[in-house]
């Protein structure tokens, strides 16, 4: 058996510890893996567990719902309204927003009688500026990924062996993280970001950010994606639609899409 073999046998070997599970479920990445994984670990004592909240992009939650009807795993998903902590966009918000929506869910478990709610946090989320992290430690939150030291190119390795297509869906963050910290988050702004990048994903631009600076939106696309944004016919359309949602200036990050650009101005 390789290292490969051996790691994702640990992992399904560490579900089964737990007897029954929820699993916090975003729809992306890390938590479909997790989730995956934990229905073939424990079979039916799996649960996917979503919030929904102003911040979270619509079409996640459809396609986190879709994943979960065509796998026939158990699927609870619940409103969640914006937290008054998170207004003006602090620096400690991701510490907040999980501290309340895991304590939210922990409690929503319990009905059904589950004790043990786990996260899809990996290794790799250390090396960014992650305050959250310090929430699901609060509340014993478990990350299996986390605690065998699996790395966010063995998640989508893992993905593509099970063949899960979120294999290679880029890496998706909350709304928020399109607003600079400390900037008020005012009516309507998250959905004009969403709307904005639905309509970048819809014409082939997938993983883009809109990052908003007051009335000016500065556009981050992969940057495989780089040149063919600039083509002036496309770019001078996209500008147009933009405007049209409400930013009266759109730019474009020459650097493109990274890990972590929300927290370079820390």
């Amino acid at each position: 058996m390789n290292e490969k073999s051996v790691k994702l046998n640990n992992l399904l070997n560490h579900l089964k510890s737990y007897k029954q599970v929820a699993v916090a479920f975003s729809g992306g990445v890390d938590s479909t893996l997790l989730l995956k994984l934990s229905q073939l670990a424990l079979d039916d004592k799996v649960l996917a567990i979503t919030v929904k909240t102003p911040y979270i992009p619509a079409w996640e939650i459809e396609e986190g719902a879709t994943f979960t009807r065509q796998h026939k795993i158990k699927h609870k998903i619940f409103e969640f309204p914006f937290l008054h902590q998170l207004k003006e966009n602090p620096k400690d918000r991701c510490y907040w927003c999980k501290n309340h929506l895991f304590k939210f869910m922990l409690a929503e478990i319990r009905k059904d009688n589950i004790d043990t709610l786990v996260d899809g946090t990996n290794v790799d989320d250390l090396k960014d500026f992650r305050p959250g992290l310090r929430a699901l430690k609060e509340l014993g939150i478990k990350s299996p990924f986390l605690e065998l030291k699996v790395t966010k190119t063995e998640i989508r390795r893992f993905s593509q062996e099970l063949e899960l297509p979120t294999w290679e869906k880029p890496a998706y963050a909350c709304l928020l993280t399109r607003i600079p910290y400390g900037q008020e988050i005012k009516n309507g702004e998250l959905k004009r970001i969403e709307q904005a990048e639905n309509y970048l994903r819809n014409i082939g631009f997938n993983g883009s950010r809109v990052r908003v600076h007051g009335n000016l939106a500065r556009i981050e696309v992969m940057k495989e994606h780089l040149k063919t944004i600039l083509e002036p016919e496309l770019f001078h359309k996209i500008a147009d639609i933009l405007r049209e949602i409400g930013f009266t200036y759109v730019t474009l990050d020459m650097e493109g899409y990274r890990t972590g650009s929300h927290n370079e101005a820390l």
